[in-house]
């Protein structure tokens, strides 16, 4: 009896001893399963954090062409690199090493706190600039409607001037051209001529200038040569120096005046077609066609 009951007990410590390894065992596998899922878990929230600091990277690269602040894309270049430094440390961390990688995400963190600051200032940055655009596209609009009221006045008044020009320019009328004889007679007969008198009549113009004023005629023979008595004898005509046959300097008033001025004949006169021209204030204000034979 007491040996079998000492095989009893022996068979029971043995049954417990199986028990206990298997219960063992079975806690083992569970552990090691409860391990890889952990490790799991560690390794896709390394995933995610690794794409959160991708595009916090992308994100960053975004703004700087979003500002034209070269300031400001200075700070956003040195923030990106930093993201891209903890980026490639984050890679190379085992998931496993969960201080380190909870110590990246809190730097995440900051980051994106830093970034929100640099995007306001990127706000605010682009509003002043689109105020002052708005602003310099306004006063670009004021001055193209200055220069443009500007150009119109000065229009306005250049035509203005070339009508007062035009209205205080001096005008003759009544314009002869008479043969006289050396005993002060009036003759038809180129043989006979002294001298030519011209003779015309400045008409009246109260907007002209009054004063001394030197009329000049030019007498044209039929061939179109000025008769001149010196090479030296010009005025300035349409911004040239042309010749004049005679001149003559009245005074006036802005009243009807006459005046004759004589060219005293020296040189052989061809029977043909003449012409005097009138000048007075460097303006031509008068002409007329005559002949002599």
């Amino acid at each position: 009896m007491k040996a079998k009951h000492i095989l009893w007990i022996i068979i029971l410590f043995l049954a417990l001893v199986g028990a206990a390894g298997y219960y063992i065992y079975l806690q083992r596998e569970q552990m090691t399963q409860q391990m890889n899922q952990l490790e799991q878990q560690f390794e896709l929230a390394k995933e995610d954090l690794e794409d959160e600091y991708n595009q916090l990277a992308q994100q960053y690269e975004g703004y700087k062409f979003e500002t034209s602040n070269d300031s400001l894309i200075a700070k956003l270049e040195r923030e990106q690199a930093k993201v891209q430094r903890l980026m490639e440390e984050l890679r190379t961390v085992k998931a496993t090493n969960a201080t380190r990688v909870s110590e990246l995400k809190k730097e995440l963190a900051t980051l994106r706190t830093i970034m929100r600051g640099y995007v306001l200032e990127i706000d605010s940055l682009n509003r002043v600039n689109q105020q002052l655009a708005e602003e310099n596209q306004k006063v670009s609009q004021q001055y193209r409607q200055a220069t443009q009221t500007i150009t119109q006045i000065t229009q306005e008044n250049t035509a203005l001037s070339e009508r007062v020009s035009l209205a205080s320019k001096l005008d003759a009328s009544n314009i002869n051209v008479t043969g006289i004889t050396d005993k002060n007679k009036a003759t038809d007969k180129i043989k006979n001529m002294e001298q030519l008198a011209v003779s015309f009549t400045i008409n009246k113009n109260i907007t002209a200038s009054t004063g001394i004023k030197t009329i000049y005629i030019r007498i044209q023979k039929p061939d179109g040569d000025v008769l001149v008595k010196s090479q030296s004898n010009t005025f300035i005509y349409e911004n040239k120096a042309i010749h004049y046959s005679s001149k003559r300097a009245i005074e006036y008033t802005g009243e009807e005046a006459y005046v004759l001025i004589y060219w005293k004949i020296e040189e052989f006169l061809s029977s043909g077609n003449y012409r005097v021209d009138i000048f007075a204030d460097g303006s031509l204000i008068g002409s007329k066609d005559f002949s002599l034979g």
